[in-house]
Formats: C-alpha cells, sequence, structure tokens
C-alpha cells in the first residue's frame, strides 16, 4: 500500500482527482470503478472542473460503479445512479450508454448479480477502481462477516450503514435493508485501486484496514493482499496510523 498524506478534504480530492485524471489521459478508453458517498464527491468535483478546462476527456471511458440499493429506481434522488448521475456523469461528456450500475430494480438477486458479473467481464475488467472505507471497515457494500464473498451479491445492510445512511433519508425507515454490490474478487481484480478516506470517525477503519489482520471483520483488509492500492488520506482519518 501507498499512503498519500493530504491535509484536509479537499486536498484530499484534488490529490484522488489528479490520479483519476493520470489513468483517464493515460489511457483514454480506460474502465473506471466508481463509488458512492461522501467521500469521493469533492473527487468527483475536481474531475468535472478539469473536463470544464478542457483538461479531460471522458468519451471514450467505461464506468462500472461498485454498488445499488435494491429497490429503488433509478429515478429516486437516494439511488446511486442518482447520485452519480448528479455528482459526475451529468457534468462531463461521459457516454451514458457507458455507465454501469447494479440493477437495483431487479427483484431477483441471483439474476441482478449474474447479469453484473457478465457487464464487468463484458468491459474488460477495471483499470482503476475508486473507493471509500465504512466506519466499520466495509469497502462497496461488503460488510463485515464470517467470508470474503467472491463476486456481485445482494447483502443486508448493517444496522451500523443503515444509521450512516438515516441522514439521506426522510427517516430510518426509509432507508433500504438491501443492496446488490461487487464481490471482493472483482474488486482485487482491478488493476490499480484507489482509496479515499477522510475524517477523524475514519481513523480506526484506516488502521484496521492497513495495519490490523486480513479478516472479514475487516473487509477493508484484504486490499493489503492487492499489488497496487493508493490511499490518499486527511490527517485526521491517519491519526491512529
Amino acid at each position: 500500500m501507498r499512503i498519500i498524506r493530504a491535509k484536509d478534504y479537499e486536498d484530499m480530492s484534488r490529490k484522488a482527482a489528479a490520479i483519476i485524471a493520470a489513468q483517464v489521459i493515460t489511457k483514454p478508453n480506460c474502465v473506471l470503478g466508481l463509488a458512492t458517498g461522501s467521500s469521493p464527491i469533492g473527487t468527483y468535483a475536481n474531475l468535472a472542473a478539469g473536463y470544464e478546462k478542457g483538461d479531460l476527456d471522458f468519451s471514450g471511458v467505461t464506468t462500472v460503479n461498485l454498488d445499488e440499493y435494491k429497490g429503488l429506481p433509478r429515478d429516486n434522488d437516494q439511488s446511486y445512479y442518482y447520485f452519480m448521475n448528479h455528482n459526475f456523469f451529468s457534468k462531463v461528456n461521459v457516454d451514458p450508454a457507458r455507465t454501469f450500475l447494479p440493477d437495483g430494480m431487479e427483484a431477483d438477486s441471483d439474476k441482478a448479480c449474474r447479469e453484473y458479473d457478465r457487464i464487468v467481464a463484458s468491459v474488460g475488467g477495471v483499470d482503476l477502481q475508486l473507493l471509500g472505507l465504512g466506519h466499520n471497515g466495509h469497502i462497496g457494500f461488503n460488510e463485515p462477516g464470517e467470508v470474503f464473498e467472491a463476486d456481485t451479491h445482494c447483502v443486508d445492510l448493517t444496522e451500523t450503514t443503515i444509521k450512516a445512511n438515516q441522514r439521506f433519508f426522510a427517516s430510518i425507515d426509509d432507508v433500504p435493508r438491501q443492496a446488490y454490490t461487487m464481490g471482493i474478487k472483482t474488486i482485487m481484480r482491478a488493476k490499480k485501486i484507489l482509496v479515499v478516506v477522510s475524517g477523524k470517525d475514519k481513523a480506526a477503519a484506516l488502521k484496521a484496514t492497513c495495519t490490523g489482520p486480513i479478516t472479514p471483520q475487516v473487509q477493508g483488509s484484504v486490499l493489503q493482499l492487492h499489488n497496487d492500492v493508493i490511499i490518499v488520506a486527511d490527517e485526521a482519518a491517519l491519526s491512529e496510523m
């Protein structure tokens, strides 16, 4: 793992965007694995600014997202498709036909997961995978458990994650209890992985991810086994390292 120290969230976002921009410039037809949540919002804003300046061209890029809530339509303002379109897709010249997320409206979990695995394989795999890190060390929606789930699967969200997401919904009862997520094997197949982490509340999870035992109880710890991981974290997130 290579750890890049950032001063604060804004500095983290700039540094992470620069790494993704370098990937796009080096390989204009690259496949980007993308993440949602508060951590990457600033990164997407910096990438959009680069496009507006004429420095970046996303017309040849393909994107595959980590996850999507089960049961939320794309036009729901809390769906991850809506998030991606609002924060990134609509602000750059990426081809909508080459932006992929799991189908949250597919009620048949096995079918939805098989189809998404097929899509990821069909685009040739991921060149750079962007990840956030959950308070319990989860990546994507791969929650702490007894095993590392390999492929795309339907997950029951933990109470920790449900409470963390409550702020985005009118009430906790509105927070979806399940999501489709890429599995650990799919994530680990990415050629390069970029993790963005900000805030003191993530410090314990980051320490466990980087220096703790490799265990499915801390799903992010598996990243210790990947040969090209860059973590961009601010000083608060690194405070326990």
